[in-house]
């Protein structure tokens, strides 16, 4: 049977110009309107008009999901302003917006894009679309709008007044998927504290009451006793209640970035290396952590699945320790306060001796990834770290959109983590880049010392290995503390 009725058929009384070309003779212009990608071939009018994004709407095919979203999914309308870039890329900015959306756990409706030089400073959009993105949002019958961009407030509570439907912009977006995903106590306070980090800036978009006086409304002053004066507004109140809340959060995520940082010195002092998992979300860094250590950590087809860091250890093929840790994924215009929350764990990527910086290779913009990720890298201090360029689900990606990117980038490799393609030769390369012990040793160490002799194998590179009636000769190549507790046993030529 019918679940899902088309928003667009041929009795909605909305203008067919913010959505189809004004030329259309009939329904086939309107999946014709990504041909025209360029300018030229625009008329004015066409050029300001908002343009219907084709495939937006979330396809609904199971009839218990259909009940599911019926009964808990939010009915979204995306919303997005093109202002540089081709349309090919105003397009993906939106699908990547819908696939946000509903990982959040909306349905999406549709989505429009607005040609402008740059967003409207009151409405995003500008005010003249605003009622027509109202007439849209009547006919589709949806609750939210969500803006494809960080709003201002005052951008914010205009929408939220003219459409009279809630706003959410892309950040807030971001901030509920990561709020639902956070499992550890320190993931939790961080996005916590990003929250209302954002929040704090944004009361006066929640409503107009948040201005009026604390007490009663008493007396000819109409403020009554206690109430007379300059007096504290709501919004005061609630500004000093999450100046107090960041305070505390602050000082808990001081405390447990002490234990990691407690962990990441004590694998310094063993001298044993560390190998960061970075990339964009959903390109499958889990799952190469899995197909690398056997790690077990949770895969999911979905952004922004596992936010908390895993490390796990492995050994070279020569028998060296050595860690990888998974972090959490980045995205194209990641919020300025996650990544200030989730320093403390991004510190992991900073303080790595190599990046294995994994891109989604079935990504219809593969090179945009690399560049959203880097510039975060940039902004952590990790943009010195060592890099290779693992461009992940080979067995799905086209080996033509993948040429660009192994002709500018000289350490890349294609991997499949679901087929096991490349992943021997990747293994290879990391344990070739990976730093090696430089303080060459020649000692003879009598039985009862195993202990020493297994450190020379997990943290150094034997090199030539006797057993002697004395004891065990070894000459290898280790590191400056371990030279040190040989020193009592080594031979002299």
């Amino acid at each position: 049977m019918t679940t899902h009725s088309n928003a667009y058929d041929e009795t909605t009384d909305v203008d067919l110009d913010l959505i189809q070309d004004s030329d259309a003779e009939d329904e086939s212009t309107s999946s014709g309107y990504d041909q025209e990608l360029s300018l030229e071939g625009l008329e004015l009018e066409e050029r300001q008009a908002l343009r219907r994004v084709v495939g937006m709407s979330t396809e609904l095919t199971d009839i218990s999901e259909v009940e599911y979203r019926k009964l808990l999914l939010e009915r979204v309308l995306l919303v997005g302003v093109w202002t540089e870039g081709s349309a090919e890329d105003a397009e993906n900015s939106l699908a990547e917006l819908k696939l946000l959306a509903e990982t959040a756990g909306s349905e999406v409706l549709d989505g429009v894009i607005q040609r402008r030089k740059k967003p409207d400073a009151a409405t995003f959009i500008g005010s003249g679309k605003v009622q027509d993105l109202r007439n849209l949002v009547a006919a589709l019958g949806a609750d939210t709008v969500i803006a494809d961009g960080e709003l201002a407030p005052a951008q914010l509570r205009n929408l939220e007044d003219k459409l009279k439907v809630k706003v959410v912009d892309r950040t807030a977006l971001i901030l509920d998927i990561f709020a639902q995903h956070a499992k550890s106590k320190e993931g939790k306070a961080q996005v916590e504290l990003a929250q209302l980090q954002y929040m704090k800036q944004r009361l006066r978009g929640w409503g107009g009451n948040l201005s009026r006086q604390a007490g009663g409304r008493v007396g000819a002053a109409g403020g009554g006793i206690g109430g007379r004066g300059p007096g504290e507004t709501k919004i005061e109140t609630d500004r000093r209640r999450i100046n107090t809340k960041i305070s505390k959060l602050r000082r808990e995520l001081n405390a447990l970035k002490g234990t990691r940082s407690t962990m990441r010195q004590e694998r310094r002092r063993h001298s044993i290396p560390s190998v960061a998992i970075a990339g964009y979300t959903n390109a499958g860094k889990s799952s190469l952590l899995n197909k690398i250590t056997g790690a077990g950590v949770l895969v999911e087809n979905a952004l922004f699945a596992t936010l908390d860091p895993t490390t796990r250890r492995t050994t070279t093929s020569d028998g060296r320790v050595y860690t990888f840790t998974d972090t959490v994924g980045f995205v194209r215009h990641l919020p300025h306060d996650i990544v200030e929350a989730f320093r403390s764990t991004l510190e992991e990527v900073a303080d790595a001796d190599l990046l294995l910086h994994v891109v989604d290779g079935s990504h219809p913009d593969p090179l945009a990834q690399i560049q959203a990720v880097r510039e975060v890298l940039n902004e952590i201090g990790a943009s010195d770290v060592p890099e290779i360029i693992v461009i992940n689900k080979g067995d799905l990606a086209d080996p033509m959109a993948l040429a660009p990117i192994l002709h500018r980038e000289p350490r890349a490799l294609v991997v499949s983590a679901r087929t096991g393609e490349g992943i021997d030769k990747l293994k290879s390369l990391v344990e070739a880049a990976l730093p090696r012990p430089d303080v060459a040793v020649d000692a003879l160490l009598p039985y009862d010392r195993g202990d020493l002799v297994s450190r020379i194998h997990s943290e150094g590179s034997v090199d030539q290995l006797e057993h002697t009636a004395d004891g065990t000769r070894l000459t290898a190549r280790v590191h400056a503390d371990l030279a040190g507790d040989l020193a009592p046993y080594a031979v002299w030529q």
